[in-house]
């Protein structure tokens, strides 16, 4: 029945029609993203607070279920980036039995969302606030990792950034160059290291040689043997956490941002393993495996987990088909467990530091500041006070101000699309040329309408809408006539589809926007994007340009053209 078709975990589904070729692709995937999950992992875990090995058990144990029984096809689940500076907070105040409830309840709201739809809530976060905390977040990580990068001798490490950064600051003569050499060269071989070979990850190949390096050289530098006493061999071990029910309460708030926060970044990574293996995931199957997997994690002392957009994008770019490629991976760093844990001991803080220092660099989207300065000063300011926030506050502070602010910037914006004004002669006259029904549409062109503001929390009809692109013609029309307002998740919802249209082979052309959605275009980078050319005021003017492109290209569009062109060569 197709109900039960839809709750059906991918791994299921793939069975069908699953070959000895794609087990052998998966199986090479799964080793390959296993090897780049290690170093982060074991950072991950030294970073939140916690054990190098709690790290490790959240990889295996997560990362198997999340594979096993999520809704995307490639997706790679396990500790991320985007926990490490809650999940530090949540230990400091509340010690490690109280993450292992933040978890466990986090685990639940996951299936909750799930099993009830309510997973498609995180679209309702606005893009300025996702960029802001992860900005925020970023910075952080790479905050924490200075003083094991220099080898500084500090004492305790403030949670308080600013104060965190004032003890550095005023340690840093203390900087023992050995172990900043060990960090230096470690970032450098993770940096440049993929100009010669992408096959063999750079961080993997520093990890490496700097484990080689410190005890062949004598080297005085810190490891996890010498803080942690190193990682115990053997299988993750199943303990039941201490828990406490007056805890519940005092956690909850905890619990719902690790929850938002899972929920945001599997999607998020869903999307983009859509994207590169053009496949579609199932949100609801997603968010019902991320809950089970965070349920898991801390009866076997791991922390949380989610899906993970950089090894999610390595599993498939090394071969991966399947869900398998998932559950090889995390058999892998089981088996690394099983066998070579005792040399991890060997492995020095300053390396995974650098490893720490390139996934902040990687995960904060730095880049995507320039466009948001761009926008209207109201984005600027709901970015600038989630990022400010996340820094100087904490995570659960800053995503709530930036979703208040989002949500009365939203308000003004619908309330500012109401206008009440005379019909003229002249307002007739300029209609003319938006009206469809007097127009001839030629038979390799389509026009999409966007009718309504389309702000966040509506921008995945787009997507929808367009999900297979094979059904549309050459040029594709997109008509902005009725669309009354426009923000940053908006804007970044076009960007999105004009990409998709370009790599398809097809011609995007818009018409017809309105005052606010015209000037934010005209402020972002969108224009010059798809070519001012192609950017019509009104409907008549885009079939104009649709005629001439497909003139002048035999009507299969310019992109298209070229590739046949290119083909034929």
């Amino acid at each position: 029945m197709k109900w039960k078709h839809e709750w059906l975990p991918h791994s299921i589904l793939c069975l069908r029609d699953y070959s000895v070729s794609q087990f052998l692709q998966d199986l090479v995937a799964g080793i390959t993203v296993g090897l780049v999950a290690l170093p982060l992992a074991m950072a991950f875990g030294i970073a939140s607070g916690v054990t190098p090995q709690a790290g490790m058990y959240t990889a295996v144990v997560a990362g198997f279920l999340i594979s096993a029984l999520g809704g995307s096809r490639v997706q790679i689940g396990g500790p991320t980036g985007a926990f490490v500076v809650i999940v530090a907070g949540i230990v400091a105040k509340f010690g490690v039995s109280g993450l292992s409830l933040v978890t466990l309840l986090a685990g639940a709201l996951l299936v909750i969302m799930g099993v009830t739809g309510l997973g498609t809530a995180v679209k309702f976060i606005p893009r300025p606030v996702i960029i802001g905390f992860t900005n925020g977040i970023a910075l952080l990580i790479a905050s924490t990792q200075i003083k094991d990068f220099l080898g500084l001798k500090t004492g305790p490490v403030p949670s308080d950034f600013l104060k965190r950064m004032h003890v550095l600051i005023a340690h840093l003569k203390t900087t023992q160059w050995q172990t900043a050499a060990v960090g230096c060269i470690s970032l450098a071989i993770i940096i440049l290291w993929p100009r010669w070979n992408k096959r063999v990850p750079g961080s993997i190949l520093a990890l490496f040689a700097a484990t080689l390096a410190v005890p062949l050289l004598h080297l005085p530098v810190e490891t996890i043997g010498t803080r942690f006493g190193g990682i115990p061999q053997g299988f993750p071990p199943l303990t039941l956490p201490h828990l406490r029910a007056e805890q519940i309460l005092p956690l909850l708030p905890s619990a719902f941002t690790v929850a938002m926060l899972a929920a945001v970044e599997s999607l998020l990574s869903a999307v983009v393993a859509d994207g590169m293996s053009g496949s579609r995931h199932n949100s609801n199957v997603e968010l019902v495996a991320q809950g089970v997997a965070n349920l898991a994690s801390p009866l076997f002392g791991g922390i949380p987990a989610t899906g993970a957009i950089a090894r999610t994008a390595t599993n498939i770019r090394s071969g991966a088909r399947t869900p398998v490629s998932g559950m090889i991976h995390a058999l892998t760093l089981l088996a690394i467990l099983l066998v070579a844990a005792p040399l991890a001991k060997f492995v020095p803080l300053a390396a995974l530091a650098a490893v720490l220092f390139v996934v902040a660099w990687n995960m904060g989207e730095w880049r995507e500041i320039g466009s948001i300065l761009r926008l209207a000063k109201t984005d600027v300011a709901v970015w600038l006070a989630t990022f400010l926030l996340t820094v100087v506050a904490d995570l659960t502070v800053a995503v709530g101000v930036g979703m208040a602010l989002a949500a009365l910037l939203y308000i003004y914006r619908i309330a500012e699309t109401t206008t009440v004004a005379p019909v003229t002669e002249e307002y007739l006259r300029d209609g003319q040329a938006h009206v469809l029904q007097d127009k001839e549409i030629p038979p390799n062109v389509a026009i999409l309408r966007i009718h309504g503001p389309f702000l966040f929390g509506t921008t995945e009809k787009l997507a929808e809408a367009t999900a297979n692109l094979n059904a549309f013609p050459a040029v594709v029309i997109l008509r902005l006539r009725n669309m009354t307002a426009l923000d940053a998740t908006g804007l970044h919802a076009l960007e999105t589809f004009a990409e998709r249209l370009h790599k398809s082979g097809r011609t995007l052309l818009l018409c017809g926007a309105r005052e606010q959605p015209a000037e934010l275009l005209a402020a972002s980078e969108f224009v010059e994007h798809i070519g001012r050319e192609n950017i019509l005021p009104h409907v008549q003017a885009a079939l104009a340009r649709a005629r001439e492109i497909t003139e002048a290209f035999s009507g299969v569009g310019p992109i298209m053209a070229a590739e046949l062109s290119r083909v034929s060569l």
